[in-house]
């Protein structure tokens, strides 16, 4: 039985771009559109940081405003408006967080879950923040260790909380990080590793006293 000719890959292509027009200009516009993909990708995180960083400056104008105490008080803080500042001193980390975590909402960065009590009162206080887009606040989180604070200041009143263990990781979908605690407590959460969002690391501290470090 005669062998059948095989079909050389590379020659025929080279033959198609030598021989017809139009398998150049498809080639060509594959060429720039990965080409416009990659440079999407490098500057993906750059806008977002600059966007965020304009976000900032507004959120921390309103979270001084008296208009935003009073809906504090009132716990009528909206979606995506300011709800406290965090600090973290042993990162440098200083960033207002929004109430809400809904993709929006988390453009500035950090914000409140909202099914868990305010900043600074009793029980389980959770927060959740980006680690490599939108001003990437959480990007360092698991260097943190046992011992390190971080300061909570709302527009009444300030708390300090203490890491009381190592950041760990979970599932994506377990939520029971963020449940109720009889005590009070302060849960940050992020997407694990960095750039993805295979799993969640969670930084768990346990409330110290009132007022700044």
């Amino acid at each position: 039985m005669p062998e059948r000719p095989r079909v050389d890959a590379v020659g025929f292509v080279v033959d198609a771009l030598r021989t017809r027009p139009w398998a150049r200009r498809v080639l060509s516009g594959i060429s720039v559109g990965l080409l416009l993909l990659g440079l999407g990708l490098l500057a993906y995180p750059f806008a977002t940081n600059i966007y965020q960083d304009r976000l900032q400056a507004r959120l921390d104008r309103q979270l001084a405003s008296p208009a935003l105490e009073q809906a504090y008080r009132e716990r009528r803080v909206g979606t995506g408006d300011s709800l406290t500042r965090l600090r973290i001193p042993a990162l440098g980390v200083d960033v207002v967080v929004v109430e809400g975590t809904s993709a929006s909402a988390l453009r500035a960065g950090a914000g409140h879950y909202p099914e868990t009590p305010l900043p600074c009162e009793q029980g389980n206080v959770a927060i959740a923040g980006h680690r490599t887009t939108y001003g990437k606040p959480f990007a360092n989180i698991d260097r943190l260790k046992a011992g390190d604070v971080v300061v909570l200041e709302t527009p009444i009143g300030t708390c300090t909380y203490a890491i009381s263990r190592a950041p760990f990781i979970v599932e994506p979908n377990d939520f029971s990080v963020i449940d109720p605690t009889r005590d009070r407590e302060l849960t940050l959460t992020s997407c694990h590793p960095k750039g993805s969002a295979s799993h969640r690391i969670i930084i768990r501290a346990v409330y110290a006293h009132d007022g700044g470090a």
